[in-house]
């Protein structure tokens, strides 16, 4: 058995690969976003198109923390399953069916959050493997129906890397290093922590981000 503060330091080492937000500046129109000003956001279990089981789970047990950072009221994700599974609802796509008035009536959330899973999981590339998530998202107006935002974001556990100095004897120890932090922490999860925080954390509207909430300290200014 590995021990635990050995795959602490796996978990901080893969994310110290992963740290920057990646993306390009992007035009985008948030006069509808600015006039709704939603202040309480339910995240719907995210829609899952990889063939990893776990993706669901895995990107959506880390979703509530930059959206709380960003200043929003955020349901908690335990409590919004479970209120699912209690109408019979189990399946991401079935929720997402649900229309807006009826999350509105049971939750009475300002806005929903709808994400979609592309791609999690680990591709095995001769003596080297990555590691990928990528995953889309809109917030909608419960109120209204309308589409207040878009976005989208991927990260990867080979960001970062350098073999160009080390040769075939520094691609084989990337590759042992890689294999004992993927045994000793789930890597779709980790990824995912970061795919999640690039998709979700304000401050980053010239890129096409979401905007600050009305419990940030920035609320207003982006």
């Amino acid at each position: 058995m590995i021990p635990r503060f050995l795959k602490l330091f796996a978990v901080a080492a893969l994310l110290a690969l992963m740290v920057g937000c990646a993306g390009t500046t992007r035009n985008i129109d948030y006069s509808a976003f600015k006039a709704s000003k939603p202040r309480s956001i339910v995240v719907l279990p995210p829609l899952n198109q990889s063939p990893e089981v776990d993706a669901t789970y895995g990107m959506y047990s880390q979703v509530t923390m930059p959206l709380a950072e960003a200043g929003y009221y955020v349901f908690p994700v335990a409590l919004v399953d479970e209120t699912f599974r209690q109408n019979g609802l189990t399946v991401a796509g079935d929720i997402h069916g649900v229309p807006a008035a009826k999350l509105r009536e049971i939750f009475g959330a300002d806005a929903a959050l709808y994400i979609d899973i592309t791609e999690y999981g680990t591709k095995y590339i001769v003596i080297s493997s990555n590691t990928v998530v990528t995953a889309s998202a809109k917030l909608v107006d419960l109120r209204s129906g309308e589409t207040l935002w878009t976005g989208q974001a991927t990260a990867s556990s080979n960001e970062g890397n350098n073999n160009s100095g080390g040769g075939v004897i520094g691609m084989l120890v990337t590759a042992v290093v890689k294999q004992i932090i993927n045994t000793a922490t789930d890597a779709g999860y980790t990824v995912a922590g970061v795919t999640s925080a690039r998709l979700l954390s304000a401050g980053y509207s010239n890129k096409g981000g979401i905007l600050y909430g009305p419990r940030s300290p920035k609320y207003g200014t982006d």
